[in-house]
């Protein structure tokens, strides 16, 4: 089990919802960002959403007004709200963690949007 702990995902229809989790295992100190990647069949790992210094969360343009990325630091864990789903949606979800010291991507989790 790597670092980076992470759970949901799975087959929805569109328009539909589902609802990612990942938890920092007491191996990562310092964190400093936290969020979500995506990566769909042949194309780039793109932003979704991450929590950077500040308070207020980053958005990927294309899942703006749909996800919902919030967070318990206490527990160093991060959770993607999706809403509204499209086929478009469908990728390899990774969460990522950055420190001081370097930065840590969990396994992955399949989102597959499908009638």
């Amino acid at each position: 089990q790597g670092p980076l702990v992470e759970s949901g995902g799975g087959l929805a229809q569109p328009g539909g919802s589902l609802r990612l989790s990942c938890a920092a295992t007491g191996r990562i100190s310092g964190i400093k960002t936290m969020g979500w990647y995506r990566q769909a069949p042949g194309k780039e790992r793109e932003l979704v959403a991450v929590f950077t210094g500040d308070s207020r969360p980053n958005y990927g343009d294309s899942v703006k007004g749909r996800f919902t990325i919030s967070r318990n630091k206490a527990r160093d864990s991060v959770y993607l709200q999706m809403n509204s789903l499209n086929y478009q949606d469908t990728a390899v979800y990774y969460c990522n963690v950055n420190t001081p010291w370097g930065s840590y991507w969990g396994q992955g989790t399949q989102v597959t949007v499908s009638q």
